[in-house]
């Protein structure tokens, strides 16, 4: 079915397109989840939109709800809040997270209640004031912006004066910082309970305040009653426990005031009588508390108290009971019990009663008694409507009536009417419980003369005054059986006197009437007639008067409506006695004011009824009582009063003609000011004249509307008349101390509020009029000190804050008259406050949207002519005055700064074109016009100082730059044509741009820091200030012409500050200036040197301070063109003629930015780690190679000298410190204060550091260095015979001697590190370096350092050299593996008798060159013997500077990859085992073992290894007729390799025999078996006899010994039957377990030794043998897999497949050097733990150890000992490739037990170090390689320096003195006369070329010709700082 076309109806949809501002989770149905910044279209059904109005319509609108403006700033709050918020649970700052999440959730719920709309406007008006509380706590606890509001809305500053505006941030400050203290105290008191072991009877506990001062009650009681078990009698009621002690004033809190306690018992009249038939009760006294309200002055929360309970020594000390307690009298109280406490909960409250109500409404609803204060507040309100009579019972004195004992005493208290009937319910013991009818007092026991001191509260109300009495019934409690209360006596007392006064205040004695028991007391009528007082009996009635029963009471009225004063009662009833009127108004003055304001109506009424009836009369005396009621309405006891008198006076005066009288008497007072000598009463009366014309005018306006407007004319005649004499006594000049100026100052401070009067019969001209002509009679030249100019000006700060001020009409009028005054005072700095507030109150009327009417314009034109320059002299005054002492001082001349500028800045915000243009021609000369200027730009600077305003004040820092700008804006343009050309002036244009700088570096204009929500309104309301500031100093720049000149280069460090700043449109304008810089120095002095310097000095500190940033960088090397038509500035500097010179600073600086950059990242970094020192050293070099800037090179040694310190490196600390004293010299010459040191000569600084850098040496125990520089010291003391000096020296020097002996030292070990990535800086980016490790740091705790340093950074899992695509990539790559170093220092390495004490500082120190091999397979590889195409590719590193150095690690300078071939690698290994037998045969000859195992162990595995087939691997390998045929070359070396094998024999034959000699008995199985194995080893390499190359070599034992001769004459030790045995400890052992297995020794070898000697108990070292758990196929009875995979365990991260060459590279690269495989491959620095100390003992020699030998360290646990060498034999040169061993243990595939197991265990037992690879042959007779450094020879003078390296400026070896040679110590010198003995010859030190690659560098080259000397890097130059 379809419809016709015509039918079809036309729909249209409306969609919109919405941003999505909040993220929508859409978990509800159908919901669609969205984030922020989604955008879609929607269907208006399903889009709600807010009413709002656009302001600014245009390109740059801004949309505005109009929503309640609450509303708005709560959901802009909360999305910063929200940010920030989830930043806290980032930063773990808990606390704040979770308060700021409860603040945010009661906001959101507040919101939603001011939404829905349904609110009154009281609750919401609390809403919207709880949450703008609650916004400003947030706010203030994340430390963002202070909000100004008004009335809970936020105030936008563009709609309010800038007066205003600070007004209200003030305000909102000193709100938020100094509460004001409350004036109104209250006290809460909740009772909880009794708590006593003697209860059983209820209980009547009473509370009061009391003054211990004074001895009196400060309120009335509160009254609890509590059960038999002591807790509240109705806990259901809470106004019956619970009180509030109200009205306390300020000086009620002290500590002299009480909390005072009395509880009474109700029940039998002994507490420990036995129950009886008796149902008569008594209240009995109990016990008393008290508590100092002292105590509750610092708790800020309700607080329960446990008070004890005293009780009376002596029941008739009852009264006094409090006062005893408070005195301490401990005789006459003690404890009622050892457990009685009273539990009660006090909190004293703060403020008015009904904000208490607001606060606290919880309290009040559930309900409170309120306990009133005796006696009105110090504040009496208006409308209180009080009548209360209290009256204490205070003694009595009774005769016993024929008793033989005492009374017990009660009294009966009842109040009757006039008509003798008992008035119900008045008669209260206290608040809490409701009045009664009747009061019983408790009994004191036995006591004819009780005091009770018992306060009662009557309150009687005031119509029932009249004619009411109190009558009290004394009565006997007899204590029988029946307990009966007998009458026998009575008293009374009337409330009120005939006359209408009451009962007066203080004490009555009242006369006891005797009574019976049935006598009528009903019938008041007869007894009233009777006397009630012994006071008022007449005298004839000398019966009653001695009667000795006497009664006391004390009373007290509290009321606001009664009266006990008869003459206020004769005044008020004036007309019943007019004869008294005289009286009556004379006493009115001697009347108390309160009650006087208690009637104060019905007085006025009195005084104007007089007045009309009788002016002629009593004119001047109710004039004179008028002036004394308003003066007293003046005290702050009763100032609140004056709205009841304002009340009076509008609504119920009615003297129409008064005001002809009071303008009369007034006149005539002032007429008489003159001529009085007394000024007393006439200032008085002036001090009145407020209200007195307020009765004239409404007096006048009665009599106006009464008569239709009679006696016009007379009336303004009689008030101009009155000014007249007003005008006349102000004009009077007179002392400052005349009684005249006091009346004069009187009458000003009163003088404003007239006008307001005046106004409502005048017109505002009239009183303007008037205004002007008063205050411009006053005397116009008066001194400072006279007090008249304070109140003239405080009478001036009244007007403008009058109404009458706020007319235009009358402004005009008072204008001039005000800033002639205000002008006067501020050019004198007078009274700056007031006039602060005077000038406030005047910009604050002036508003921003009537700058455009006439009226307002000439007024701004007035300001200005007058105060502008004052003004801004009076800000630079203020702010360049020292600071007071006291801190209110402070903040008072804080707060008028404050005040002054924001009427500078209302002022200029005002003005116009017009104002501007009037301002500047209104400058006669240019110096005035210049004076100004640069006065105003030194105003500005002020006004941006951070100080100036609070850190929390952004929206006033932005008004301010936004006036400013401004103002500048429109100076710029008198700048540009007064001060140019011929004209120019310097100082003008140069405090222009120094404020132009200051301002775009604000910290209130970073934009970049604020949140995007900030950021958005800032740029909205006044976009970015920094850029207008940018454009005008690149505009005026361009107008200066030639004058640039004056600028450069004083203005390139301003300049290049802001271009730091990270704004693109601001460097682009900024940036083109520098270029203009560069060309005109070039035209000036055809180069631009001092740009260059300026620009660089002022790079340093300005990127020290955190600014700059990549980008930044860039900008100056961009070829980005920079804005409009400036390309950049490197395009610009290209086209020039000097572009070489500025592409050369171009490159230069971007350099420097790369290292400041660096440097700044790596200082952010909380603790001290090697890339800061990296940075460090980076920028100190380039600063010195490249910039030759000693002064920052100088710093920054300094702060690399701090960093080293601060990381504990006191060696490096040491090195950097000396790049310092190497540039100083030993004179005499001056040198200025710098950094910490003081002024003083070159000569004490030097020696002062020299000093420093022993001590570092010292605590980096590198005491060789140290005692170089002792030396120096020395020799300059020597020099000048200061033997003080030299003695300490020496003693010094000896110190470092002996601490090299005795002192252990940990050597290093040392790891390459390279850095590959474009993520890395620039120092580190795509370079290698070598890192001296810290003690005991390995290679896994090295890289997880590394790592930790670099998070972002990958780990290279392969030691091959990285690609480019590495290099380029956009991350961080690190490689790392450890390296062995290759020691310089040779001659002492290989000089026996050196102990290896000393040694060890030459293994580690002072390395310029690092090794790092390889193994791999070259060719086909030979499943059979892996050995035969096993090579070592050899890694050289050489650095640009020595370790250690200046930094832990240095960059590698040059790489160098040498390949060793397999029978090579044969050659050292098998020389290496051999020199470890040698040792450890030494030793054990020596007896420096005292344990056998380590040799014993080294004997197993070499002879159990050859047994399974190691040499004869050899033998297969390289002996054969293929290889020797194949490879004719190696003809020699394979003779070397044979002669190895027989030596290796020979040695393990002597070595067995030393071992027979001390092995121990449980060991000689094993013996046995190596002797046999012996015997089947020399079988297997056919040795019947050794060769007689063997027998002649120094290998053969002619005396017992290895070795026969050595370099000195030492005894033969090496035998046999050896000299004795040198014991040696070892402080360290060895861990228990291994990661790697051993296969040294067969694995039932190995098992074997561990079963014989099993853990030593020796108490030096413990051997632990146990097998490591990965024991593999290392064992001689197994062959690994021929695929030769290692055992090692790969890196933890991982690695990708590589080839077989690479992969045992790969499988090892991470693992340190201790764990690698093969020690040949792996070369690794000794352990520090397995390194002893030796010692000299007997007369044996020191011992000497070959520098390449060590002992093994893995596999098993074994003890290292230096072995002392024979005489007899040569020292063994060590291997050219040999390192330092991994240890015995190896799990190379290439060494592994697979092949033979004589050559696996020879490998694993190397101990060769890496030195001396390329030292000369052994045929040099005087030994021709590098001697030690520093070294003196025989007859020279000059110091022997390292061949091939030239160590850096700070080595401590290159130091020359300038007097005599520093030599050696005595243990590292040469003999002169000596020549040292050459090295025995031996075969194997004939290398050919093909086993190492000689560099041409190396000193040792092939062709002997040495290397020359390379230059210093860091030139010595004299410093001059």
């Amino acid at each position: 079915f379809c419809l016709p076309r015509e039918h079809w109806k036309q729909i249209t949809y409306i969609f919109y397109c919405v941003s999505v501002l909040a993220s929508f989770r859409g978990t509800v149905q159908h919901g669609l989840p969205l984030e922020i910044g989604d955008t879609g279209i929607f269907p208006c059904t399903y889009i709600h939109l807010k009413n709002a109005h656009i302001k600014n319509k245009g390109q740059f609108e801004t949309v505005i709800p109009t929503e309640d403006s609450v509303i708005t700033e709560m959901t802009s709050t909360l999305r910063d809040w929200g940010a920030m918020w989830k930043r806290l649970y980032v930063k773990n700052d808990g606390d704040l997270f979770h308060r700021l999440w409860h603040v945010m959730n009661e906001i959101l719920d507040l919101r939603r209640q001011v939404l829905v709309g349904h609110l009154t406007n009281d609750r919401m008006k609390d809403v919207k004031q709880h949450i703008t509380a609650r916004l400003d706590w947030g706010n203030e606890q994340l430390s963002l912006d202070l909000v100004p509001r008004r009335e809970f809305s936020m105030v936008d500053p563009d709609e309010i004066s800038v007066t205003e505006l600070f007004k209200l941030m003030e305000h909102r400050h000193r709100k938020k910082e100094t509460p004001v203290p409350a004036s109104t105290h209250h006290l809460f008191v909740h009772m909880k309970s009794l708590m006593s072991s003697n209860l059983g009877e209820e209980l009547e506990v009473f509370f009061h305040i009391y003054d211990g001062r004074e001895n009196r009650p400060l309120s009335e009681r509160f009254f609890v009653r509590l059960n038999k078990n002591g807790v509240p009698k109705s806990p259901e009621k809470t106004e019956r426990q619970c009180t509030l002690f109200v009205d306390l004033g300020s000086s009620d809190l002290r500590k002299d005031v009480y909390i005072v306690v009395h509880i009474m018992r109700i029940g039998r009249m002994g507490a420990g009588e036995k129950k009886n038939l008796c149902s008569i009760q008594y209240r009995r006294p109990f016990g008393c508390a008290v508590i100092s309200i002292a105590d509750l002055l610092t708790a800020d929360s309700k607080d329960d108290h446990l008070l004890k309970v005293y009780a009376c020594t002596t029941e008739s000390e009852w009264y006094q009971i409090h006062e005893n307690i408070i005195r301490k009298v401990n005789s006459r109280y003690n404890l009622s019990g050892s457990n009685t406490g009273l539990a009660v909960s006090l909190q004293l409250l703060h403020g008015d009663i009904e904000q208490l109500r607001r606060e606290y409404m919880v309290l009040f609803t559930r309900g409170v008694s309120i306990t009133k204060k005796l006696g009105f507040s110090d504040i009496i309100m208006p409308g209180e409507m009080r009548n209360d009579l209290y009256m204490t019972l205070e003694k009595g004195e009774f005769e016993k009536g024929g008793k033989s004992v005492a009374r017990n005493v009660e009294i009966t208290v009842y109040v009757l009417d006039i008509e003798g009937q008992v008035m119900k319910s008045y008669v209260a013991a206290g608040s809490g419980e409701p009045g009664g009818d009747v009061y019983h007092s408790f009994v004191l026991y036995h006591n004819n003369s009780p005091r009770w001191a018992e306060q009662i509260k009557l309150p009687i109300p005031v119509d029932m005054f009249r004619g009411s009495h109190v009558r009290f019934e004394f009565r006997h409690c007899s204590t029988k059986d029946k307990g009966e209360k007998k009458l026998f006596g009575y008293s009374f007392v009337h409330l009120m006197q005939e006359d209408g006064r009451t009962l007066p205040d203080g004490t009555h004695e009242l006369i006891i009437h005797k009574c019976e028991e049935n006598a009528n007391l009903q019938d008041s009528s007869c007894y009233l007639k009777l006397p009630f007082s012994k006071a008022n009996l007449p005298g004839n009635n000398q019966a009653v008067k001695g009667t000795k029963e006497c009664f006391w009471i004390t009373s007290f009225l509290c009321s606001t409506k009664l009266t006990q004063n008869g003459d206020m009662l004769d005044l008020l009833k004036w007309r019943a006695h007019p004869e008294r009127i005289n009286d009556s108004l004379l006493k009115l003055k001697e009347i108390d004011g309160s009650e006087i304001v208690k009637f104060l109506q019905d007085t006025l009424d009195t005084l104007f009824g007089i007045l009309d009836e009788s002016s002629q009369r009593y004119g001047l005396k109710v004039f004179d009582c008028l002036v004394h009621i308003i003066n007293l309405l003046q005290d702050s006891k009763f100032h609140h009063f004056k709205p009841v008198m304002d009340t009076y006076i509008e609504s119920h005066f009615a003297g129409a003609l008064s005001y002809r009288d009071l303008i009369k008497v007034l006149k005539w007072y002032v007429d008489r000011i003159i001529d009085a000598e007394h000024q007393d009463h006439i200032q008085q009366v002036l001090n009145a004249t407020e209200y007195i014309f307020k009765y004239i005018i409404q007096s006048r306006r009665l009599f106006a509307l009464a008569t239709g407007g009679q006696s016009e004319e007379e009336f303004r005649c009689c008030v101009h008349e009155l000014f007249m004499s007003i005008r006349f006594f102000l004009s009077q000049e007179n002392k400052i101390t005349s009684p005249i100026t006091q009346t004069q100052a009187v009458f000003l401070r009163t003088f404003p509020a007239v006008y307001g009067e005046l106004l409502k019969i005048f017109t505002v001209r009239e009183v303007a009029g008037f205004v002007r002509e008063t205050l411009g009679s006053l005397p116009a030249t008066a001194r400072a000190e006279c007090p008249l100019e304070a109140v003239k000006l405080h009478c001036i700060a009244k007007t403008v804050e009058s109404q009458l001020y706020t007319n235009t009409e009358s402004r005009c009028i008072l204008l001039p008259v005000v800033l002639r005054l205000l002008q006067a005072h501020m050019q004198e700095q007078r009274d700056l406050v007031m006039c602060a507030r005077i000038l406030t109150s005047m910009l604050s009327l002036v508003r921003k949207y009537d700058s455009t009417e006439p009226v307002v314009s000439e007024e701004v034109d007035l300001i200005v002519d007058s105060l502008l320059v004052v003004l801004m002299r009076t800000i630079l005054e203020i702010t360049n005055r020292p600071q007071a002492a006291g801190t209110n001082m402070r903040l008072q001349f804080q707060d008028i700064t404050g005040e002054f500028v924001a009427c500078l800045l209302a002022l200029l915000r005002q003005m116009s074109d017009k104002h501007y243009q009037q301002l500047l021609q209104a400058f006669t000369s240019k110096d005035d016009l210049r004076d100004f200027l640069l006065q105003i730009f030194t105003v500005f600077r002020i006004l941006i100082r951070p100080e100036m305003f609070l850190k929390d004040w952004t929206v006033m820092r932005l008004v301010t730059n936004n006036v400013i700008i401004t103002t500048v804006l429109y100076l710029s343009d008198a700048l540009r044509k007064n001060f140019l050309n011929d004209k120019f002036d310097y100082k003008v244009w140069d405090s222009y741009f120094y404020l132009s700088v200051i301002f775009i570096n604000q910290p209130c204009l970073q934009l970049e820091s604020f949140s995007p929500s900030k950021k958005k309104r800032v740029l909205e309301k006044y976009g970015d200030m920094r850029v207008m500031m940018g454009c005008e100093i690149f505009s005026m720049w361009q107008n200066l012409g030639e004058h640039k000149l004056n600028f450069i280069p004083a203005m390139i460090g301003p300049f290049l500050e802001v271009t730091l700043v990270p704004q693109p449109d601001l460097r682009n304008v900024m940036i083109p200036i520098f270029h203009d810089m560069m060309d005109w120095e070039q035209r000036r002095s055809g180069n631009f040197k001092q740009v260059e310097a300026k620009l660089i000095d002022k790079l340093d500190g300005l990127m020290s301070e955190g600014k700059g940033d990549e980008t930044y960088r860039e900008l100056f090397n961009s070829i980005i063109p920079l804005f409009g038509p400036y390309p950049s500035l490197l395009k610009k500097i290209e086209r020039e003629t000097w572009r070489e010179s500025g592409v050369s600073l171009i490159a230069t600086v971007t350099r420097l930015m790369e290292r400041l950059l660096d440097y700044r990242d790596c200082v952010k970094l909380g603790e001290v780690d090697g890339k800061k020192i990296g940075c460090t050293v980076s920028l100190l070099n380039f600063y010195k190679t490249e910039l030759n800037k000693e002064e920052m090179y100088i710093r920054y040694i300094h702060k690399l000298y701090e960093l080293h310190l601060k990381a504990q490196n006191y060696t490096e600390a040491s090195y950097t410190l000396l790049l310092y004293d190497e540039l100083l010299e030993w004179s005499e010459r001056p040198l200025r204060e710098f950094l910490n040191y003081p002024m003083q000569s070159e000569w004490q600084r030097k020696e002062y550091l020299h000093l420093t850098i022993v001590q570092n040496f010292d605590r980096g125990k590198c005491w060789e260095n140290g005692i170089i520089l002792c030396r120096e010291l020395a020799d300059q003391y020597e020099s000048y015979y200061d033997y003080r000096n030299l003695s300490k020296m020496r003693m010094m020097e000896a110190s470092l001697y002996e601490k090299i002996m005795d002192q252990q030292r940990l050597e290093p070990e040392f790891f390459r590190v390279g850095f590959y990535g474009k993520k890395f800086p620039f120092f580190l980016r795509n370079k290698e370096f070598v890192c001296r490790g810290h003690d005991y740091e390995r290679l896994e705790a090295f890289q997880q350092r590394m790592l930790n340093e670099f998070p972002h950074a990958i780990a290279m899992q392969h030691v091959n050299q990285p690609d480019q695509t590495i290099y380029q990539a956009e991350a961080q790559y690190l490689q790392i593996y450890a390296v062995s170093p290759i020691p310089e220092s040779q001659d002492v390495l290989q000089r026996d008798g050196v102990a290896d004490n000393i040694k060890s500082f030459y293994k580690v120190n002072h390395i310029w060159r690092f090794r790092y091999d390889r193994p791999f397979h070259k060719g086909t590889k030979d499943k059979e013997n892996e050995f035969k195409s096993l090579w070592v590719e050899r890694t050289s590193l050489t650095l640009v500077q020595s370790l250690p150095g200046i930094s832990r690690w240095f960059e590698v300078e040059k790489r160098e990859l040498v390949e060793v071939s397999p029978l090579e690698n044969a050659i050292e290994v098998i020389e290496n085992k051999n020199l470890q037998l040698r040792m450890l045969i030494a030793q054990c000859q020596s007896r420096q073992m005292q344990n056998i195992n380590p040799l014993t162990m080294c004997l197993n595995g070499v002879i159990d290894a050859a047994v399974n087939g190691g040499l004869a691997r050899y033998q297969e390998a390289f002996f054969v007729k293929d290889y020797i045929v194949n490879h004719p070359e190696d003809g020699e070396k394979i003779g070397r390799l044979r002669e190895l094998m027989f030596e290796q024999a020979h040695i393990l034959e002597y070595g067995l025999a030393v071992h027979e000699k001390f092995v121990p008995q449980d060991m000689r199985p094993l013996h046995k078996k190596l002797v046999d194995q012996f015997h089947v080893m020399k079988s297997s390499l056919g040795i019947q006899e050794f060769p007689a190359y063997v027998r002649a070599s120094p290998v053969h034992f002619t005396n017992g010994s290895p070795r026969s001769s050595c370099r000195n004459s030492v005894p033969n030790i090496i035998s046999p039957d050896g000299a004795r045995v040198v014991a040696r400890r070892s402080p360290l052992t060895y861990p228990a377990v291994n990661r790697y297995s051993s296969s040294s020794l067969s694995s039932q070898a190995s098992n074997e030794v561990s079963n014989i000697t099993g853990q030593s108990e020796s108490s030096d070292e413990v051997f632990n043998m146990q097998p490591s758990p990965s024991t593999s196929s290392l064992s001689s009875n197994h062959s690994a897999s021929p695929n030769v995979t290692s055992s090692a365990p790969s890196s933890t991260r991982g690695s990708p497949q590589l080839q077989d060459k690479h992969k045992h590279s790969r499988e090892n690269s991470c693992l340190s050097s201790r764990e690698r495989p093969v020690s040949a491959i792996y070369p690794n620095p000794l352990d520090p733990a397995q390194r002893a100390t030796p010692h000299q003992t007997g007369d044996t020699t020191l011992p000497r150890s070959d520098p390449n030998l060590s002992a093994p360290d893995k596999g098993k646990t074994c003890l290292i000992v230096l072995c002392v060498i024979s005489s007899s034999l040569p020292p063994f040169t060590p291997s050219p490739t040999e390192c330092q061993s991994a240890g015995l243990v190896s799990n190379s595939p290439v060494l592994s037990g697979s092949y033979s197991s004589g050559i696996s265990s020879m490998s694993r037992c190397s101990v060769s170090e890496a030195s001396g690879t390329e030292a000369t042959t052994g045929d040099h007779p005087a030994h021709q390689g590098p001697t030690m450094p520093n070294s003196v020879s025989s007859g020279s003078d000059e110091l022997i320096r390292r061949e091939n390296k030239t160590p850096p400026p700070y080595s401590v070896y290159e130091r020359t003195n300038p007097r005599r040679p520093v030599p050696l110590p005595h243990s590292l010198s040469i003999p002169p006369s000596v020549d040292p003995p050459a090295l025995p010859p031996k075969p194997h030190q004939q290398r050919t070329s093909s086993m190492k690659l000689v560099p041409a560098s190396d000193p040792r080259r092939a062709d002997g010709v040495p290397h020359v000397p390379r230059p210093r890097p860091l030139p010595r130059k004299v410093s001059q700082l």
